[in-house]
């Protein structure tokens, strides 16, 4: 059975992906393309591609069905985030006007009209106290962006490496990481803060149980063992969560330390 909005339009199911590839070039050897072109999601959102458009080989920015767009920072070989999308999206822009932040390409915004879709890149702050300022400065300047959208009446999807586990569930060692960068109180803090402003996780609504990761240290081989994190996210504001249909971990998917996840959502066809 079709269903219908009440102005008429179809309901339409699309699939909204994100992964922290650790290095876009490299995951593209380790099978990245084969498993995207198989998956083929309606948008696929990518983080720490280490690499602008313009150092991309043409199978990566050449996608057929896919527009393609990337943010890298004025530092070659960090970070940087990439969309694929098979919606076509009414505009996208690169971070949120605050150079400080900006210039680290952490951040693409797509505009698709019924909604507003942030690939953040969060930082990490294990490398010192700067590092670990600068990211909860992000963490809080990126939060007043979106409310101040929210507030306009925009429905508001987020997701990316947010490299932080918000509640113990969230990683396989809480206690011992407790006073570790990605785990620290003030950290999960802004992620509860996140939440008291009307944005929901969309895996717990779900998915209540534990044992749920997207992120593995490598040098200890922490996959093998399954010791690892949940950090990789997708929040939506309220006005969304009865479109959300689905929400999934795809710790199967090999190429990066990280694992994809993703949505699936109703929209106007």
């Amino acid at each position: 059975m079709v269903a219908f909005y009440r102005d008429g339009r179809e309901v339409k199911k699309i699939s909204i992906l994100s992964w922290n590839v650790n290095g876009i070039r490299a995951a593209a050897g380790k099978g990245f393309l084969e498993w995207f072109t198989a998956r083929r999601p309606d948008i696929l959102c990518v983080q720490e591609t280490k690499a602008s458009l313009e150092q991309l080989p043409p199978e990566l920015k050449e996608i057929e069905g896919y527009r393609v767009y990337f943010s890298s920072p004025e530092r070659k070989g960090y970070s940087g985030v990439g969309l694929y999308s098979r919606l076509e999206p009414k505009s996208v822009k690169s971070g949120f006007g605050i150079p400080r932040f900006d210039q680290e390409g952490r951040m693409l915004i797509g505009d698709y009209g019924e909604f507003v879709l942030f690939n953040v890149y969060f930082p990490n702050g294990k490398a010192s106290k700067e590092r670990l300022r600068y990211k909860l400065d992000f963490y809080d300047a990126f939060l007043d962006y979106a409310d101040a959208l929210k507030a306009k009446g925009r429905k508001i999807i987020i997701c990316g490496d947010f490299n932080t586990a918000h509640k113990e569930i969230d990683l396989a060692r809480p206690k011992e990481n407790s006073k570790v960068s990605g785990f620290l109180p003030e950290e999960r803090a802004w992620m509860d803060k996140l939440v008291e402003h009307g944005y929901v996780d969309t895996f717990r609504m779900f998915n209540r149980e534990g044992g749920h990761y997207s992120w593995w240290d490598l040098k200890t081989r922490a996959r093998e063992r399954d010791i690892g994190w949940r950090i990789d996210y997708f929040f939506v504001s309220e006005d969304l969560r009865p479109r959300v249909k689905a929400a999934y971990i795809l710790s199967e998917v090999m190429g990066s330390d990280h694992c994809p996840v993703g949505i699936d959502l109703e929209i106007k066809g």
